[in-house]
């Protein structure tokens, strides 16, 4: 039976997914919850555009749920979505958010559906190389110390792997971002028909925060 995977087009919601396919499930649906907070709890707001094209070139179906990004309602808005969905679970790429995992399981329990997060708890570093490894994945968002402008549009490949873990032994860190440290983009898996393309990009920095803002994905 059909599985929707919860996705920002990230690297770890991708990977997650991909992980799923590879253990056999029917991955169906990509659904995207859209926050009108840029400083959700739960959901990314970078570059979401990106995922209706992720789900076509993954001959998959892109579901969208409008949220107003505000805590703890928006995870009663995303379970009202999610409730429109013919579906046997939810693919999670939560890696050690409790606050997000918890309600995750929660919503999936009311739905009477499962929930499948297989990188819960997986090594930062171990994560990391394997994003590095079998995704194209970019940084667009850098909002922690040590974390320059020069990040955006850095491709996490080994070299770059390095420089994160270097970096979480100075400044401490998380490596994986799961501190909100940087957000990424992915633009290819090996369950993508092809890469995702953009048209132009555009750099905004403010308070500490730099964000890579790309228009145009085919």
């Amino acid at each position: 039976m059909a599985w929707a995977a919860l996705t920002s087009g990230g690297k770890d919601s991708v990977l997650a997914v991909q992980k799923a396919i590879d253990a056999g499930l029917e991955v169906t649906t990509l659904v995207t919850v859209r926050p009108a907070n840029p400083h959700s709890y739960m959901f990314h707001s970078a570059n979401l555009d990106a995922v209706r094209v992720m789900a076509e070139v993954a001959g998959m179906e892109y579901y969208e749920i409008a949220s107003a990004g505000k805590k703890e309602e928006e995870t009663l808005e995303m379970e009202e979505g999610l409730a429109n969905l013919d579906i046997e679970g939810l693919i999670t790429g939560a890696v050690a958010s409790t606050y997000q995992r918890s309600r995750l399981e929660a919503i999936a329990g009311r739905l009477g559906v499962r929930l499948y997060a297989p990188l819960w708890h997986m090594d930062y570093a171990a994560l990391l190389r394997e994003v590095a490894a079998r995704l194209d994945a970019i940084i667009v968002v850098c909002a922690a110390e040590g974390l320059t402008e020069e990040f955006l549009g850095m491709h996490i490949d080994g070299a770059t792997v390095d420089r994160l873990l270097a970096l979480e032994e100075r400044y401490r860190i998380n490596p994986a971002g799961e501190g909100g440290e940087y957000e990424t983009l992915t633009l290819n898996a090996p369950f993508f028909s092809r890469p995702l393309t953009y048209a132009s990009g555009e750099r905004r920095s403010e308070a500490g925060r730099h964000e890579l803002i790309l228009k145009g994905f085919v």
